[in-house]
């Protein structure tokens, strides 16, 4: 989901950075409310860097990354995912590759606008007790599938308004590519979930994750 630097003009990348600032801004006030979000999301931005770094491919005009993102989502909240993501790219270009910084703000709305939609969308509505929801396998594919396909219209829309003309079988070929992450994280989501269920009782998890209000099925 990386968009290469230079094919991107300044003022576009303008626009990005004050898009992300202000998307990050908005919820900064609801973060601070809650002192565990704030060691919640240093996790977050942990595990993501090192989901990234486990496995990256380049396909087509960017990269297949297994990103965790429904782990990380549904196990440390939506708050701690969304700053965790744009914390773990920052991370990232500084430790291992200083050129992506130039398009940080780019893929980082990539990665944070689609989770605004699953989580407005579905998710956040996984952790309303009185509904009595439980998360299974469906739910889980469901909510990668959403979420990928959200990056990859983002991806898209990037290429779209990049200088530098993109086949469009190239973005399809891309996007086809990640019908193997939708396949492999929801069996490593699920995973997680079951684990720290079982230990969710314990005082270092309460305060390290945020699993207590959900159920699984």
């Amino acid at each position: 989901m990386h968009i290469e630097p230079g094919i991107i003009t300044p003022a576009k990348i303008l626009l990005a950075n004050i898009s992300a600032l202000g998307l990050l801004t908005l919820h900064a006030r609801g973060l601070l409310r809650q002192p565990a979000d704030l060691i919640r999301t240093l996790i977050a931005a942990l595990f993501f860097s090192v989901f990234m770094q486990s496995f990256h491919l380049p396909v087509g005009p960017s990269e297949l990354h297994f990103v965790g993102a429904m782990a990380i989502y549904l196990t440390l909240g939506f708050l701690p995912t969304l700053y965790g993501f744009a914390l773990g790219l920052l991370l990232q270009g500084v430790l291992f590759d200083p050129m992506d910084l130039q398009h940080l703000a780019v893929n980082a709305l990539s990665l944070m606008l689609p989770l605004l939609a699953v989580h407005y969308g579905l998710g956040r509505k996984l952790r309303d007790a009185a509904k009595g929801r439980r998360i299974g396998w469906a739910t889980i594919i469901k909510l990668d599938a959403i979420y990928y396909s959200g990056v990859t219209l983002m991806v898209g829309f990037w290429l779209l308004a990049a200088e530098v003309a993109t086949p469009f079988a190239a973005w399809v070929a891309f996007t086809a590519s990640y019908l193997a992450i939708v396949a492999i994280e929801p069996l490593v989501t699920y995973g997680v979930l079951r684990l720290l269920k079982r230990y969710e009782d314990r005082p270092l998890v309460a305060i390290c994750f945020s699993v207590a209000s959900l159920r699984l099925a």
